[in-house]
């Protein structure tokens, strides 16, 4: 690919960026909403395209790669649709795939090759400031065909991703969307839950707070604008997981609510929680 669109310079489009100009094997089009941000991208030397004008960016791009939030994806698709090239490679970063599968699938048939992806890569960090060429390294990114992709969309996005660091599996939109939100979007909820319990039991704790609370606190710093809409995208699937979490914490709630503890139960609960953590195969 001679020359990569990104359209949006927070985070994850800036370090996608960062990672490519660094590898130098491409021009690399960054679009922005803002005549600020294009400033920020020039002062940051991330791209060799900066600017407002997204056909200028997308333009003779061979991929397009949408880092856009979720909600204003379709709204931005349709603009790029006019000026894309015949055949490049779109795809995406977004948090939520059903809703966007569907929508970008439709308003690129016949005019592009998409492919939705999301590689899970980030932190409680934000903007261009915070984007880091090593954000992707080691980070799993999972890749969403439906039945209309065409197979070479799905070989050139994996070979891309691999391009700039990520290790790829594939699931279908439905499966992805209902796995993170087990494992992505749950935890958001939970630590911002926990955070929210203590300051209202006792705010006097946060005195006292060790690694153990800041560790499993530390992505409710993330961006409430943002998590909001992944957490309206995804609904569906993040009060299933709401529901069984509750189930789960309930049944530790009778455990430590007998008149006797139960210390066989409350042991096999702990045991097969860290059985079970310590098989997952996290990133590095």
């Amino acid at each position: 690919m001679k020359r990569i669109a990104i359209l949006g310079p927070g985070l994850l489009g800036g370090s996608l960026a960062l990672k490519l100009r660094e590898a130098g094997a491409c021009t690399v089009a960054l679009w922005a909403r803002r005549a600020e941000a294009v400033e920020e991208i020039r002062q940051r030397a991330c791209a060799d395209v900066a600017s407002t004008d997204i056909a200028q960016v997308v333009r003779d791009a061979d991929a397009v790669v949408f880092c856009v939030p979720v909600e204003a994806m379709a709204v931005v698709a349709h603009e790029v649709a006019k000026f894309v090239k015949p055949g490049a490679l779109v795809t995406d970063v977004g948090s939520v795939k059903a809703r966007v599968v569907a929508e970008l699938g439709g308003i690129f048939q016949g005019k592009a090759r998409f492919v939705g992806s999301h590689p899970m890569a980030g932190s409680e960090f934000t903007g261009l400031i915070s984007a880091d060429a090593r954000l992707f390294d080691g980070a799993t990114c999972i890749v969403t065909p439906d039945s209309t992709t065409a197979p070479d969309a799905i070989s050139d996005a994996t070979e891309f991703w691999h391009g700039v660091g990520c290790r790829v599996v594939r699931l279908a939109a439905e499966e992805h969307d209902a796995c993170v939100a087990l494992i992505s979007h749950l935890p958001h909820v939970v630590a911002g839950a926990l955070v929210l319990n203590a300051a209202a039991q006792n705010p006097h704790a946060f005195s006292v707070v060790g690694p153990g609370f800041r560790d499993s606190t530390r992505v409710a710093s993330g961006p409430p604008e943002m998590w909001a809409g992944i957490l309206r995208e995804n609904a569906a699937a993040v009060t299933s997981a709401l529901d069984a979490l509750i189930a789960k914490l309930t049944e530790l709630r009778h455990i430590l609510a007998a008149r006797a503890v139960d210390e066989q139960a409350l042991h096999a609960y702990l045991a097969t929680a860290k059985t079970t953590r310590d098989r997952i195969n996290f990133p590095k």
